[in-house]
């Protein structure tokens, strides 16, 4: 009996560009042990060493895992090139979207690690208590009306002309002081983070979440 022809080879790793090197990058720009880069991921740190030294390639599910752990896209781990993107945000631009009372205006371009808003915060709209905490660092400053900053234990009163600079990793809320809000540019940079979605509008409703 002669046996058929040999089934053909299955998929091998050249089939996608070696993942190894940006793996081992964004985790040493994360500042991440292999140990605590795995645990985020739920995998293993031998399982996730194989994927760094180009010995074993991850699965279209396991790369959009470790995009998420990193904070980045499918694309970067592969090496892909992005499109230039426009430099330039036109007046009448994209238009504002609202967000439990909070207006947002897109003062920078989309896609980038630094977010740049306009954005009218309404009097008695600061939300209570609640504060963010999260990675990346803030900056504002204040168009128009009063703004009241919380940081940490500290409470700051804004002109004007007044700006604010600070690392979002401390507990921070604003709201307006004046009975006609509050205008502000806002500037937010993320860190490379799992927590992006949260700080950058992933929600349903497409607004960037709210400082308070």
């Amino acid at each position: 009996m002669t046996s058929g022809p040999a089934p053909g080879p299955g998929p091998g790793p050249e089939e996608l560009p070696s993942v190894a090197p940006q793996l081992r990058d964004l985790r040493r720009r994360a500042g991440l042990t292999l140990e605590a880069a795995a645990a985020r991921a739920r995998l293993s740190p031998a399982h996730l060493s194989r994927l760094e030294t180009g010995r074993r390639q991850p699965s279209l599910p396991l790369l959009l895992g470790l995009a998420r752990t990193y904070g980045t896209t499918v694309s970067e781990l592969l090496g892909e090139t992005p499109a230039v993107a426009d430099p330039i945000v036109r007046a009448g631009g994209p238009g504002a979207r609202e967000a439990d009372g909070w207006t947002y205006w897109q003062a920078g371009g989309s896609g980038r690690g630094m977010q740049a808003l306009r954005v009218h915060v309404p009097h008695g709209r600061s939300q209570g208590d609640l504060v963010r905490v999260h990675p990346g660092e803030e900056w504002l400053y204040v168009l128009g009306g009063r703004l009241r900053l919380h940081l940490a234990e500290a409470e700051y009163l804004l002109e004007p002309g007044d700006s604010a600079h600070f690392d979002s990793l401390t507990p921070h809320r604003i709201g307006a002081a004046t009975q006609g809000g509050a205008d502000l540019l806002f500037v937010h940079t993320l860190l490379q983070s799992s927590l992006a979605g949260l700080c950058l509008g992933g929600g349903a409703s497409g607004a960037p979440a709210q400082h308070r």
